[in-house]
């Protein structure tokens, strides 16, 4: 028994059931045999050179009466019912609002996955007959609508139940299974002569033309009743060729309220074959914690003139703390203590200066030329957890004061210092340079002034360091840290 397998590359079937509008959100599922049959047809026009002229060939026209005359059975993959709305515009303006007039509708498909259908005929096919089936098959580019796209091959008929099947009298599968309607061609035979039936009784009260005087008609009168016996045949297409291709506009310019040569079946499918319930919630894989991310900054108009200038490092980098910290609050309670250097409580962490630091840096060649900042470095020693990261990853854009506009951001690389030493280019040597682990160098020149928080009083004062000041770095007491999240702070 010939068995076709379709399998869809997007996860999805659209096909809206015959004698539904598309706004009403059924699918039809199984595909009818009416549709595959018309698919195959068009495919075998489109790639096999077949002319609207000469029909299809011989062996195609064998392969479509027997296929026609036989109703398929389905395999079904599991599958759930979901859409989409769309506001398609109409081309014209609403009055006295000027905006364009849209109507709503309604993109319905079965969201099959990676499943896929077989359809699986009752019949012999002759090795010719087999051979172009495959063809037509393997070349068929869509089946349904065209965003639904499918692959299909002939396979070896399995021995596996059917899903889905004709319904017969003798046959009533139970409380497991309901019924659908799909539509499938009239056997070409019973409809061969049931047209000849209606067109004979058509003709028959469409009078002979007869002449003046009993003579032979006139070739006017010969004409007229060759065009009204044409008019009552047009309705009728000749064989199940034309029934397929026939177009929408045809049977419904000659009041047909479905295609000629079609008919409806009841078919049984399983209750569960097409699901419908709530979305279910994705879970994410588990992320592992890392401590370091490195992000690069860029203008909108990628001018590195327009960057934040190194003397902003302080400014930027709490902005950037509070867009972070923002994401992972979500206007609630914050408790992150990687980015907030805090417990749970709001005590400050008790282990030491293990939170995240961020640290602006000028790392490409030009923005080192020009004194800007290009890229933030997070590093956390106690370690970036999957809530810290997924803040740090969504932030797409930051500010600065006096700017051009907003900065945008995005994550270059994720992982310990390792990873970030094996990038390539000039910001990677920059990276290799910062982290080389050489010994630190005791002498500062600063940049900005600014009041450390941990020097000794001057005169009842805080000291303040003037740009361009050099100094000597001194080991930190352990009593007296300088971050202000840190136990023992000074500032």
């Amino acid at each position: 028994m010939p068995t076709i397998r379709f399998v869809f590359p997007g996860g999805r079937y659209h096909a809206t059931a015959w004698g539904h509008h598309v706004n009403e959100g059924q699918v039809e599922w199984p595909p009818s045999p009416w549709r595959i049959l018309r698919a195959l047809l068009a495919t075998g026009f489109t790639t096999q050179r077949w002319s609207e002229e000469s029909g299809p060939t011989d062996v195609a026209k064998r392969l479509f009466q027997t296929l026609a005359s036989n109703l398929p059975s389905y395999r079904l993959p599991a599958a759930t019912s979901a859409h989409s709305r769309h506001f398609m515009p109409l081309g014209k303006l609403k009055k006295d609002e000027g905006r364009e007039t849209t109507t709503l509708v309604f993109d319905t498909w079965a969201d099959v996955g990676t499943g896929h259908i077989d359809v699986c005929w009752p019949c012999a096919l002759a090795d010719d007959e087999r051979q172009l089936l495959g063809v037509l098959v393997e070349n068929l580019g869509y089946l349904g609508r065209s965003e639904s796209w499918v692959e299909g091959r002939l396979v070896e008929d399995s021995e596996g139940a059917f899903d889905a099947f004709p319904h017969q009298e003798t046959a009533q599968p139970g409380r497991l299974w309901e019924q659908v309607t799909l539509m499938a061609a009239i056997n070409p035979a019973e409809y061969a002569g049931w047209r000849n039936q209606q067109v004979n009784d058509l003709l028959a009260i469409v009078p002979a033309p007869v002449g003046k005087n009993g003579k032979k008609p006139s070739a006017a009168q010969l004409k007229s009743y060759q065009k009204t016996c044409s008019g009552l045949e047009a309705p009728y297409p000749a064989d199940l060729q034309a029934c397929l291709t026939a177009e929408t506009s045809f049977w419904k310019q000659h009041g047909w309220s479905q295609p000629p040569g079609a008919q409806r079946v009841i078919y049984w499918r399983r209750s569960n074959s097409l699901s419908v319930g709530r979305p279910v919630d994705v879970r994410m894989p588990a992320r592992k914690v890392i401590t370091t991310m490195l992000l690069a900054l860029a203008t909108p108009g990628a001018n590195i003139s327009a960057l934040p200038s190194i003397t902003r490092t302080l400014p930027q980098a709490e902005l950037f703390h509070r867009a972070i910290v923002g994401r992972v609050a979500r206007g609630g309670r914050v408790h992150c203590p990687e980015l907030t250097g805090q417990n749970e409580d709001g005590s400050p962490l008790t282990n030491g200066h293990v939170h995240a630091h961020i640290q602006p840096l000028s790392l490409a060649p030009g923005a080192r030329a020009q004194r800007r900042i290009d890229h933030i470095l997070v590093h956390a020693p106690m370690g970036l957890g999957p809530e810290a990261q997924r803040a740090i990853e969504t932030v797409r854009r930051t500010w600065m004061k006096g700017g051009a506009g907003d900065l945008q951001v995005a994550v270059v690389a994720s992982g310990d210092i390792s990873i970030l030493q094996r990038l390539s280019g000039t910001v990677a040597e920059s990276l290799t340079n910062l982290f080389s682990g050489e010994p630190a160098s005791t002498e500062w020149i600063s940049a900005t002034p600014f009041v450390p928080p941990a020097v000794p009083e001057e005169n009842g004062a805080k000291y303040a360091v003037r740009p361009g000041q050099r100094g000597i770095a001194v080991p930190q007491p352990a009593s007296g840290n300088i971050c202000r999240d840190c136990p023992g702070t000074d500032a």
